[in-house]
């Protein structure tokens, strides 16, 4: 992606961001047309030694109500961001998008993939002074697939029902097998982040779970206001060093503080409220840009293994049931002044699932593109085909600036004979609404960076209740089967752009846009994307779609 030039005009509908669902998911990484802006934050300061100490104020884009008994939690970036600060995961993606060992210190696959040998790291502890032993490992991968008496979870049964067993092979050692070939595992083990190692003691709490976070991360919670903020101090005795040696992490304090007002973050960042905080949305992008330029603060932004902006349809049920519905909606809809228009043109148009660099992107996907005259054709033959005039209702979160996107969408469909009602709803029902199916269309981001094996959960039919779509492809099925089965790259590409294409033919979903994050910062922090990997693991991984390491920042003195 090529960065923008500033514009000295608005629009006038703005969007700041829209709805992020994104409990867990992932696009795939690699080289291609992605890209990031460095302004000197992505690792630390390289004329100047990190300075250990001092207290970070983090601006996120919102709360997360329900918190973090990490198998049943409900995590967008925020919650991620937080998690990864407490938590750490058994992999971690590198520079190239590729699961190396983190917590564990090799994973090695038999012949078939089906039985992998996890072997941790000796040594590490918990928050609560408890090791971090196979036993507690096996308990937490159990507790993810639905296996352990303590926990519950939902979204996790799906992501690991591939697992059929969890052993303990000694106290270092656990044995995976899986139900069927699993060579992307190494990226499950990693969730977007999301598949933290919680203690024992918080793995079995029956009521604070999601309060009491005891994790191996470089962060031990302090305290947690709802709504205000959470306080999270240095872990002292965490495993990672730096390159030269030094103890991670270098600050000795973070406050995270929800403010889902993106200009709010932005003017408390100016302001020195915040020390740094995170962006999207390409009015806010294309402000921090200018405030970036003018040296007002330092940003390091980034489009990398990113994520995708989309309307969500419901094909279980009338209007979307119907492909002609599908791809009278799709034709309806002018990408490129709804980019302008919502975005300042700063984004870039979607035609997938999965972003520019990502395995699966495709240039030409097949997706349909704006045709006026087609979609009013379309929108006569639903009408043939059903006896009834083709309308719906979107779902968008009730802020203004997401409603004005809706908005965007209403007045298109309208010249096109559609009839759309725009329905608010908060972020925090949108999981629960979309579960449950009774909807008709919502707005989306979801997707993130990672391997997009992520996706199987999303995706596979068959009564999936969180295959939000409801669509049940056998070709789409037989594909994700056939994409965890092999680790190679060049079959992978071609799988995932096989089922690339049948997005584009069927019209499950409105593609809209990809999405860029940016984390803005005072101009005196630097490390924004961490050490590289242990054991010669590769460089940070430079997505920002699901959080980034918070191990290596610093304040300069």
């Amino acid at each position: 992606m090529q960065r923008q030039k500033h514009r000295n005009t608005k629009s006038l509908l703005v969007v700041s961001s829209l709805l992020f669902v994104a409990v867990l998911a992932g696009a795939c990484g690699g080289n291609g047309s992605s890209s990031s802006k460095d302004n000197g934050n992505s690792g630390s300061n390289k004329n100047s030694k990190p300075t250990p100490g001092g207290t970070l104020i983090y601006g996120l884009e919102g709360e997360s109500a329900d918190g973090w008994c990490l198998p049943q939690a409900q995590l967008a970036i925020s919650g991620i961001q937080i998690a990864r600060s407490i938590y750490d995961t058994l992999t971690a993606p590198n520079e190239d998008g590729d699961y190396v060992p983190f917590l564990a210190q090799t994973l090695t696959p038999n012949a078939d993939y089906t039985q992998w040998t996890l072997a941790l790291r000796p040594n590490i502890t918990f928050h609560d002074g408890t090791a971090l032993d196979a036993t507690v490992v096996k308990n937490n991968l159990d507790a993810y697939r639905g296996k352990y008496p303590a926990r519950s979870p939902l979204l996790f049964t799906f992501v690991f029902s591939n697992i059929a067993d969890v052993t303990v092979v000694d106290p270092l050692t656990v044995s995976i097998t899986t139900t069927t070939p699993w060579a992307s595992l190494p990226g499950a083990l990693f969730g977007s982040g999301r598949v933290g190692m919680m203690a024992q003691s918080q793995l079995d709490d029956p009521s604070t779970c999601d309060t009491k976070l005891v994790g191996t991360g470089p962060f031990s919670l302090v305290s947690w206001t709802q709504n205000e903020s959470l306080v999270v101090k240095k872990n002292p005795k965490y495993w990672q060093k730096d390159s030269n040696g030094t103890q991670l992490p270098y600050l000795d304090q973070i406050e995270f503080k929800p403010t889902p007002e993106g200009p709010s973050r932005i003017n408390g960042l100016l302001a020195g409220d915040f020390n740094a905080v995170q962006v999207s949305g390409g009015e806010l992008i294309d402000q921090m840009r200018t405030e970036t330029d003018n040296g007002n603060i330092n940003s390091y932004e980034s489009d990398e293994f990113g994520e995708v902006s989309f309307g969500q349809l419901n094909t279980s049920i009338a209007p979307f049931n119907s492909k002609t519905a599908r791809l009278a909606a799709i034709k309806s809809i002018d990408m490129e002044t709804y980019n302008e228009t919502v975005n300042l043109g700063v984004l870039q148009n979607a035609n997938g699932p999965f972003a520019p660099g990502g395995i699966g992107y495709l240039k030409d996907s097949g997706y349909p593109t704006y045709d006026l005259a087609e979609a009013k054709k379309l929108v006569a033959q639903y009408k043939e085909e059903t006896g009834t005039d083709l309308a719906f209702t979107l779902i968008a979160t009730p802020d203004a600036a997401t409603q004005a996107a809706a908005a965007v969408v209403q007045q298109m469909g309208k010249a096109a004979g559609i009839n759309v009602t725009i329905t608010a709803l908060e972020q925090a029902a949108l999981i629960s609404t979309a579960i449950s199916g009774k909807f008709q269309a919502m707005v989306f981001r979801n997707y993130p960076g990672g391997d997009p094996d992520a996706n199987f959960v999303w995706w596979k039919g068959g009564g999936n209740p969180v295959n939000f779509s409801r669509f049940d492809d056998p070709d789409i099925n037989a594909l994700l089967e056939k994409g965890r089965a092999t680790p190679d790259k060049a079959e992978r590409q071609q799988i995932y752009g096989d089922i690339n294409r049948e997005f584009a033919k069927e019209g499950y979903s409105i593609w809209l846009q990809w999405t860029i994050w940016d984390i803005g910062t005072a101009t005196d922090v630097n490390g924004i994307l961490g050490p590289d990997l242990p054991d010669d693991g590769g460089a940070p991984f430079p997505g920002l779609a699901t959080g980034h390491p918070v191990s290596g920042m610093w304040i300069q003195n």
